[in-house]
């Protein structure tokens, strides 16, 4: 051995010894970093199926999940997803796509929820990236706001969907409530909405639902839509439109588009995050777009280079399979008629079921109004009882749905329907 060497195992080793035994007479102790963890709080709606899921009687129906199931409560995969995942079967290496997406899909996102002839579009103005859904979207909005835009509040309505808080609060971003839902009729506030948008300060931002508002239904009409976005250019305010459910509310894309355009007419510069977890069932594909809508070109180029610099740290790239299944229904005009037929008949069962389950209401709960259920719009119904309400249907009756009323339409069928409405008329009675 080396005489450097030797000298330096001389010394490891007598060190080693002194370790052993200062051991010996001091046990060394692990710190507990995680001790103070408190269990976190259930999610309110993912609560809900542990409980139906705990539920040994036999009949028990789930209202709570937000996915579609046909007459028979059963899932779903579209006819063109299917011929889309033949097509792409051993077409596509496995690589990892580029940060800000597959670009095929983000374009076509694009044109689907702007219009294919809109201005924006047409002088690519228009900056998107592929996302993990409707959530990772509005999370690289929330991150976005967060990084230039740090002094601005954004409104929210009251209600809205529960993760909404969770994720403009870890964004960092400061949130206000926005009047929107009239309980007393079930509809909306407009004139409160309206005078909430005119006495925010100049400048705020607004989460706005598209369609299909989550958890309520209740959408303004293309008229309140005018007003809405008469106000917010008045303030200088800005619109981020959450979109999960284009085609899924009425069963017509463009109307269900409707409001965004109306922004872009008046001359809004817009920001949209899009979801295919209900439109195209591919809940468990994780698969989105967010976008903005800018000035100019260069200003595009700017902000999207932004959007990935923010996306790299938090997931560096968007997963392959599902963006290749939406871009290849969207790009082929076959299989993109053969989705717009597919997703208004999941639209027009929901809305059969809520015809029926009015029915029935009427029927069973005269003493009520229910004209609200076929009033309302999309996967949910807000149905106006009460979470003790709601308490008694699970105790009793083996319903589950959230605390606030709301039941996912998704989950009536012609042979529940008519149970559903008798047990709602005896919690209410």
């Amino acid at each position: 051995m080396l005489p450097v060497l030797a000298s330096f195992a001389a010394k490891s080793a007598r060190a080693s010894s002194a370790s052993s035994a200062a051991g010996a007479a001091m046990p060394a102790t692990c710190k507990d970093f995680w001790a103070d963890v408190p269990e976190a709080p259930k999610d309110p709606i993912l609560g809900i199926t542990e409980k139906f899921l705990a539920d040994s009687n036999p009949q028990k129906l789930n209202f709570g999940v937000g996915a579609y199931r046909d007459d028979d409560g059963k899932p779903v995969v579209l006819d063109c997803v299917r011929e889309a995942e033949r097509r792409i079967a051993g077409k596509n290496f496995m690589e990892y796509l580029p940060i800000g997406g597959l670009k095929a899909f983000c374009d076509e996102s694009v044109k689907l929820a702007y219009g294919e002839d809109a201005k924006c579009i047409k002088e690519n103005r228009v900056a998107a990236v592929q996302t993990l859904s409707g959530t990772g979207s509005c999370r690289l909005m929330a991150d976005f706001m967060h990084r230039f835009a740090p002094n601005a509040k954004c409104f929210m309505p009251t209600p809205t969907w529960s993760n909404h808080h969770n994720i403009f609060r870890d964004g960092g971003v400061e949130i206000q409530g926005l009047r929107y839902y009239k309980e007393d009729t079930c509809s909306l506030d407009y004139d409160a909405l309206l005078e909430d948008i005119n006495n925010a300060p100049a400048g705020s931002f607004f989460l706005l639902h598209a369609c299909a508002h989550n958890p309520t239904g209740v959408d303004p009409t293309p008229e309140q839509w005018k007003g809405i976005s008469e106000a917010m250019l008045a303030k200088s305010h800005f619109a981020f439109f959450d979109m999960a459910y284009q085609g899924f509310a009425s069963g017509d894309c463009e109307r269900d588009g409707a409001a965004i355009k109306i922004f872009l007419d008046d001359g809004h510069n817009v920001a949209c995050s899009q979801s295919y977890a209900k439109n195209m069932g591919l809940y468990g594909q994780r698969i989105g777009c967010f976008s903005i809508v800018c000035a100019d070109e260069a200003q595009k180029v700017a902000v999207e280079s932004q959007m990935k610099a923010i996306a790299r740290p938090m997931y560096s790239n968007p997963p392959l399979h599902g963006a290749a299944l939406v871009n290849t229904v969207l790009s082929d005009p076959q299989l993109k008629a053969q989705w717009f037929k597919e997703v208004k008949g999941m639209a027009d069962r929901i809305i059969d079921m809520r015809g029926k389950l009015r029915e029935h209401l009427e029927k069973e709960a005269p003493q009520r109004t229910w004209n609200h259920v076929t009033d309302q719009i999309g996967m949910f119904c807000f149905s106006g009882m009460t979470p003790e309400q709601v308490d008694k249907l699970a105790e009793e009756h083996s319903m589950y749905m959230t605390r606030n009323g709301r039941i996912s339409m998704a989950g009536v069928t012609s042979g529940n329907v008519e149970r559903l409405a008798k047990a709602m008329a005896t919690v209410i009675a």
